[in-house]
This record gives structure tokens, sequence and C-alpha cells, in this order.
């Protein structure tokens, strides 16, 4: 039984290995072929229905991603394409709250695991692109909702002046206490609106080079502070020096800005509009 076991193990594998070859040469027809047949000799193994998933992600077949991702992370909840994948999916349908998640999910096991998995770009840019939808979402319904409500205070403001006699401007034409009451509800109104009203986003959140909000914003022993992918980036490919002091500068010089790391998360949260920069 167990030389069975084995067996049947090994051929799935073959599948595997096969599936691997067909997906490299952009043959999804021939791939998901062979992964099917891998989980069908061994369904318990992840990474075949993993494997599926991305050919189903190639052909945009969301709800065959959905549910073959669903399957791998049910086997092994550790994996971080499972995760981004289903994620996409989620963001197809619309479901932004539940997409956000798998994308958190992602990019906090690439950080557990210390990875500098390419991934994580891919994935802040879809989870940017979800947590705007979302707020543009609700947004809409907030200003709906606010504007609604303001036309309800006006309406009853102008019926209590109007029943007590208060309601025209005085002979001078100066200001009345109706039209003062007025004045300041829209003063109040404006202020509720202004989380969801996209304005600059400030400077000192956002990275020298890119113009773009800060992710993993890290700082230099000159005192500027950058995005890190795109400052290793420069010292790559450009040379060993601060963009703007031109100073020397390593890899091993760059500290993680925690200060405007958290600055920047607390402006997203109370501003997520902002993510449309980086979407």
């Amino acid at each position: 039984m167990a030389a069975s076991g084995g067996g049947v193990a090994q051929q799935a594998e073959l599948r595997r290995i096969e599936g691997n070859a067909c997906f490299k040469k952009a043959r999804l027809g021939a791939a998901i072929d062979c992964y099917t047949e891998a989980i069908a000799l061994c369904p318990d193994v992840a990474v075949y229905w993993m494997n599926r998933a991305l050919c189903h992600f190639k052909r945009k077949e969301w709800a065959k991603v959905e549910e073959d991702s669903r399957r791998a992370l049910a086997l092994d909840d550790t994996l971080v394409k499972g995760h981004y994948l289903l994620g996409c999916a989620l963001l197809d349908k619309e479901e932004f709250a539940l997409a956000i998640k798998e994308f958190e999910k992602a990019l906090n096991l690439l950080k557990s695991s210390s990875s500098t998995d390419k991934m994580a770009e891919d994935i802040w840019q879809v989870l940017a692109k979800a947590k705007y939808l979302d707020w543009e979402k609700h947004s809409t319904e907030r200003v709906w909702r606010i504007q609604s409500l303001k036309e309800a205070c006006e309406s009853a403001l102008q019926e209590q002046h109007f029943l007590s006699g208060t309601l025209v401007e005085d002979s001078d034409g100066s200001s009345n206490e109706y039209s003062e009451q007025i004045k300041l509800l829209a003063e109040v109104f404006s202020k509720a609106t202004l989380a969801d009203t996209p304005v600059d986003v400030p400077d000192y959140l956002c990275c020298q080079i890119t113009f773009e909000i800060f992710r993993d914003p890290v700082i230099t022993p000159s005192g500027v502070t950058y995005e890190r992918a795109v400052l290793l980036e420069h010292l790559d490919k450009v040379g060993n020096f601060d963009p703007v002091t031109r100073e020397p500068l390593k890899e091993h010089q760059l500290v993680p800005n925690l200060a405007i790391n958290e600055a920047v998360q607390a402006y997203l949260k109370e501003h997520s509009w902002a993510y449309r920069l980086n979407c």
C-alpha cells in the first residue's frame, strides 16, 4: 500500500512538472489539464490548487481563481500567492473590504518571513486600488447622507423661523438669527466632508524621487527620506550616492524612518482617497 501511495504521489508530481512547463510556454489550457490530473491524484497538496489558480488568473476566470485559491489556502494558509489571488478575485467582485484583508495578509506574510519577494509591489498596487475603490464607494454614500441631512436641517430651521416670524431679514439688510444659523450649519457640514475631499498630500509624506506616498520610507545619513525600493534601484543602477545631497551612500546605511511611516499610516487612515495616487 505504501508503495502504491508513493507511486500516486510521484505521478501527481510528474503532472505538476509537466504543467509548469506548459505554463512557462503560455499553454494555459494544457497546464490546467496537468494540474487537474495532479489534483485528482493528490487533492491534499496545496501547490496543485495554487498552480491551477494561477492559470485561471492569467485567463481572468475569477470565479475559478477564487475557488482554487480558497482550496489551496484551506490546506496551507501561509501561501502568499494564495491570499493575493483570492484578493484579486474578490476585488473583481467588488467585495473591497474582503479583498483588502487578503492583500494585507499576503503583505504581512512577506514581512514576517523577511522576504524581499518582488510580489510585494504587485500586492501593494492592488491593495491601494482596493482601498481607494472602497473609499470611493463609501464616500459616495456618506456624501449623499450628509447632503440629505443638511437639507433636512435647513428645512427644519426655515420652518422654525417661519412659524416664529423671524424668517425675513432685518430692515437694514443686515443678517438676522436665521441667516447666521444657516451660515453656521453650512460650516458644520462643510467640515464633515473634509475627510472625503481630495487635496494635495503633504510633501513630507511623499518620496522626493517618485512624488508618491511612502510605503517603506528610509532615511539616509544626510537626513533625506526616500522610498526604500526606489533608492535601492538608484544605488544599484546609478551609483552609491544620495540622489539629493550627492554624498556617498551604501545600502547598509539606510535606516527605516518609523516616524514618517506612522505619519503616513495615520494620514491614509483618515484620507483613504490618497491611495489613488499609488494605484
